[in-house]
């Protein structure tokens, strides 16, 4: 079992470790950012198209490019700077938000200008995903990593609460507001990520196509690697409902921008409050089980969001999602890093966020096309039936991430 101490030992070593606090930090800023950014273009597409299949394209234009993208930049994040890398992402996000502030400003912002920049969106995610996961590990000790993981996942969940319920409320003034505190965010990101120092020793073996393609072959073999990626892809995949709130707020539950600001909060709210436990509880025994339970209780809680028609109960629906899969990111993210050496982090990191890109991006497409045959009702209805499906079959697929107990390697499994 990892030797972590209790919270409040553990908590203040974390804190001085600056170049961890600075990257935080600067998660916060993006990650607030982005999530402004993704509300106000949702919304923006909506108002434009009226169409739940144009949602979902704008999700499916941000998919391929970082599917196409990811292996080449798992690569370049275990060659290059992972900081720097990060920091051009936010830096190229800015940019998209500083378009679409001038075509709204000129009255230009059309349905192709929105998905031409959803596809700048998702090659800044290509690079985005495996330089953040594969730097943290190098800027805090070992034992810290369960934490900082958990303390990451706060952060990131404060802005996911704070990004889409002030975005919201800034897009009743008027798109250009969100997409001016948005760009002011990213650019704040990208200095602050400037910032961060460690040291980087660039690999002395030549890049090739079979080094591009290490990081699947490691993955396959690790098989707790794989299916706790690929849980997250089929579940989230099937589940997600984030495309088709738009739909829900102005024609289901009839709240308007602000309400969908709320809408878009809640899952993060539940993920707050269930990243401050595992702050101070981090996962360590019975991991595997554990993760594929709150598998099936995210698909679950889909299910009765699905269904509702009462603003508050969809509410308390998406703030379980939210710590359910609260749960499942802190204890993949933490099985992934332990279980790859330093020199691979970037490759397999990349692999990793393409299931994680695919079960967002991929995963709004799908609830667009499905709302758009079925009714958005049907689509996140049949989402969460799915999902709990998932869960239980992992763990016949699975049985060694089923029966993972310590998140150490090395420590006995489940009998």
């Amino acid at each position: 079992m990892l030797d972590i101490a209790p919270s409040g030992t553990e908590s203040p070593r974390l804190f001085q470790q600056t170049g961890f606090v600075r990257f935080w930090l600067a998660r916060l800023s993006g990650i607030m950012g982005n999530q402004m950014l993704m509300v106000a273009v949702a919304w923006h597409m909506y108002d434009v198209t009226s169409s739940a299949w144009d949602l979902g394209l704008v999700g499916l234009f941000q998919f391929v490019p970082a599917l196409l993208m990811t292996l080449p930049a798992g690569h370049v994040a275990d060659r290059v700077h992972r900081g720097r890398i990060f920091a051009c992402c936010m830096a190229l996000q800015a940019l998209v938000a500083t378009l679409m502030l001038v075509s709204s400003v000129q009255g230009f912002a059309t349905r192709e200008l929105i998905l031409v920049l959803a596809v700048a969106l998702g090659v800044a995610r290509a690079f985005q995903m495996p330089a953040q996961q594969a730097l943290i590990p190098l800027l805090v000790p070992a034992s810290l990593l369960p934490r900082a993981f958990a303390i990451s996942s706060t952060g990131m969940e404060i802005a996911i609460i704070g990004g889409p319920a002030l975005g919201g409320l800034l897009y009743a003034f008027g798109p250009s507001f969100v997409y001016l505190t948005c760009m002011a965010l990213l650019l704040a990101a990208s200095a602050l990520t400037l910032a961060v120092h460690y040291h980087h020793q660039p690999p002395r073996t030549a890049a090739t196509w079979a080094s591009l393609f290490d990081g699947v072959r490691f993955v396959w073999q690790r098989k707790v690697v794989l299916g706790a990626s690929s849980l997250d892809l089929f579940a989230v995949l099937l589940g997600g409902a984030t495309a088709l709130l738009p739909i829900y707020a102005r024609d289901i539950l009839h709240i308007g921008p602000a309400g969908l600001g709320l809408l878009r909060s809640a899952p993060a709210v539940g993920a707050l409050g269930m990243s401050l436990v595992l702050t101070r509880w981090p996962p360590r025994r019975k991991v595997g089980p554990r993760l594929l339970i709150a598998v099936g209780v995210f698909g679950l809680a889909t299910l009765v969001f699905g269904l509702s028609t009462s603003f508050w109960l969809s509410l308390l629906a998406l703030v379980v999602t939210g710590a359910a899969d609260c749960i499942s990111v802190v204890t993949r993210n933490t099985l992934v890093q332990l279980e790859t050496p330093d020199a691979m982090r970037g490759r397999v990191s990349a692999v990793n966020s393409i299931f994680i890109g695919a079960s967002n991006q991929l995963g709004e497409f799908e609830s667009g096309a499905t709302a758009a045959l079925w009714g958005p009702v049907g689509s996140v209805v049949v989402g969460g039936v799915g999902t709990m499906l998932v869960a239980g079959l992992w763990f016949k697929l699975f049985p060694t991430l089923a029966r993972r107990d310590h998140m150490d390697r090395d420590q006995n499994a489940l009998p």
